[in-house]
């Protein structure tokens, strides 16, 4: 029997400190996370961000907490029950850190008599702190735990015409009745190293403005390459101006160098250098609206847009549980069904 496994990132179990500290501990370990040797990651992690961070994130999760719990648990539960309308197939639901686990998605599933599985990271583009680190952990559970279960995984779907067309569609929605300048496509950023690490050709992958124009195997695997290619996906798709398009990435840890342009950085330049005076932002790399889109953009992003003289700030949904994108995954796992061994 099949049945599948949608996959997204987590949350704290509330906004207490501890239950921020617990979460941020098992996501911040994570050796696809921050990849440096284990005294060192320990180090870090443990000697200074969990002693100085949770309270900090606590304040910024309660400013985003629904009256139904996380955020992003919630719409991912609503997605959860749209797809699983669509589809005979078992749809479970789990997260790489925190609750539900991903070995509890897998034994909820095994006990439905579900011996083959789809997994589906609900991350449109490929990279290893996120689609890596769920397919890595779910193939050592499947070892350890559920020997006959055999398990398979969806692609990154950053250029699949279905979802391209719900985050197009998406996008046109949310701006239909407003007056924008620029959009900016805010994408999570990732660290240099975390690219070139993951080129499968070990040299491509030079991130110097051309190698990710340039066709090659390492696209397969590059998060950059897929970034650009998605906002090249919807350009095309919405017919936009592509002077008023450009790209950016957010929410860099540590003193690493990390994939620019900055999006803080950008939104700033907008509004003081380039003269917008209405910016609109989407943010591709998340299905599901969190707490980087939630606080870091439409309230951090707005206010420091606001302050360096920008007038208008229209921050644009996910894709959450749109009927468009219920509609593709509904696709991909009907695929899934008719396809043989």
């Amino acid at each position: 029997m099949k049945g599948v496994l949608l996959v997204n990132l987590g949350s704290p179990d509330s906004t207490d400190p501890k239950d921020v500290k617990r979460y941020l501990g098992e996501f911040l370990m994570d050796e696809r996370v921050i990849d440096v040797p284990l005294w060192l990651r320990t180090f870090i992690v443990k000697g200074i961000i969990l002693n100085t961070r949770p309270k900090k994130s606590a304040e910024a999760y309660q400013k985003i907490w629904w009256e139904e719990g996380s955020p992003l648990i919630v719409l991912s539960e609503r997605l959860q029950q749209k797809v699983q309308e669509k589809t005979p197939l078992p749809v479970g639901l789990a997260m790489r850190y925190g609750k539900p686990s991903i070995k509890q998605g897998l034994e909820e599933l095994y006990a439905q008599g579900v011996k083959e599985v789809l997994i589906i990271p609900l991350y449109p583009q490929f990279a290893m702190a996120t689609t890596e680190t769920i397919l890595v952990l779910a193939e050592e559970l499947r070892k350890q735990f559920f020997t006959d279960m055999t398990i398979t995984s969806l692609p990154a779907f950053y250029n699949q015409p279905s979802y391209v067309k719900a985050l197009s569609n998406s996008i046109q929605n949310a701006l239909a009745d407003k007056d924008y300048d620029h959009l900016l496509f805010s994408y999570h950023g990732v660290p240099e190293r975390h690219i070139r690490k993951s080129d499968i050709t070990k040299s491509h992958c030079k991130i110097d403005g051309s190698c990710c124009n340039t066709k090659s195997t390492a696209h397969e695997f590059c998060y950059r390459h897929q970034c650009y290619q998605t906002t090249k996906n919807v350009i095309k798709e919405l017919g936009l101006d592509e002077n008023k398009v450009s790209t950016s990435f957010q929410s860099r840890l540590g003193v690493d160098p990390w994939l620019q342009p900055y999006t803080d950085r950008t939104i700033v330049s907008k509004a003081e250098k380039e003269g917008v005076k209405k910016l609109a932002v989407v943010t591709p790399a998340f299905v599901s609206d969190c707490l980087e889109t939630l606080e870091e953009i439409a309230m951090e992003g707005k206010h420091e847009f606001l302050e360096a003289g920008g007038e208008e700030f229209h921050m644009i949904p996910c894709i959450n549980d749109n009927d468009d994108w219920v509609t593709a995954l509904s696709e991909w796992i009907e695929d899934f069904a008719v396809a043989e061994k």
